[in-house]
């Protein structure tokens, strides 16, 4: 059995305590009230700040950066923390823009964090797709992330990353036991492309949940920007029409203090 303390900061951002590491997961940490272009013609407004700010940090030996190129996953402060960590694990294509510290992984390639002093922990870049059927070219690369470390109980930690639920995510269902999934989501909208999604919405992950079956399932990504269609109040109202066992997975981060999680 193996305890993991997470933190969630806000937004996708949090603090992975396992193993002996600590890992970053998307750093977030401008103040609330500016507004970011995301890119033809979309932008979105930050609405809440981080409940951590840099300086409270540990020292980190990795980032988890599923994507580089929209503020909601890396804004100016977060990017100014990148240089600080051992190593930034991100998508090619965003390591290439990154350069310094950062490597890229594509689907499925593993990288492994190794240290004398601590069990390796094995993290497996996944597929995502951040928006609907040929969006990639506008909406650009997006990866998840899955740890693994021995003496976990249940299986893999899965990072989902901006992601809608498509054949990619299908197949980490496929080939991963996932005991506990981080999943991004707020059903990510803008008004220039209307009802189109760009991250999971709650029926989604509901879905899912029941391909997955993971032991726990800790949403992040649904709140603190303004486009973020769906907070708390909708995901819930979802469970409730779920089974019991799909409720039971579900788990809501404390924002700004540690949960313990097994994993």
């Amino acid at each position: 059995m193996t305890e993991v303390r997470i933190t969630h900061v806000g937004g996708p951002t949090t603090l992975i305590e396992a193993a002996g590491w600590r890992l970053l997961t998307d750093p977030t940490f401008d103040p609330p009230g500016r507004r970011y272009s995301f890119g033809w013609g979309t932008s979105s407004r930050k609405t809440s700040g981080p409940a951590v700010i840099p300086a409270e940090l540990p020292p980190l030996d990795a980032v988890l950066l599923t994507h580089d190129h929209h503020a909601d996953n890396l804004d100016t402060a977060g990017r100014a923390l990148l240089p600080t960590a051992g190593v930034v694990l991100t998508t090619p294509s965003g390591a290439r823009r990154l350069g310094g510290n950062s490597r890229g992984l594509a689907p499925w390639t593993t990288w492994r964090l190794e240290s004398p002093d601590r069990p390796a922990i094995e993290v497996t870049a996944t597929p995502a797709r951040h928006g609907p059927p040929l969006s990639r070219p506008l909406v650009g690369d997006v990866a998840g992330f899955a740890l693994r470390w021995p003496g976990q109980r249940h299986g893999a930690l899965w990072i989902s990353g901006d992601t809608v639920v498509y054949e990619g995510v299908r197949e980490v269902a496929r080939r991963l036991d996932v005991g506990t999934a981080l999943l991004h989501l707020g059903g990510v909208r803008f008004p220039v492309t209307g009802p189109v999604r760009y991250t999971m919405t709650a029926p989604r992950a509901v879905e899912l949940c029941r391909l997955l079956r993971p032991h726990t399932v800790l949403p992040v990504h649904y709140e603190g920007w303004s486009h973020f269609h769906e907070g708390r109040r909708a995901v819930e109202a979802e469970l409730a029409k779920a089974p019991a066992e799909v409720r039971a997975r579900f788990r809501w981060l404390p924002v700004g203090s540690a949960l313990e999680v097994t994993v």
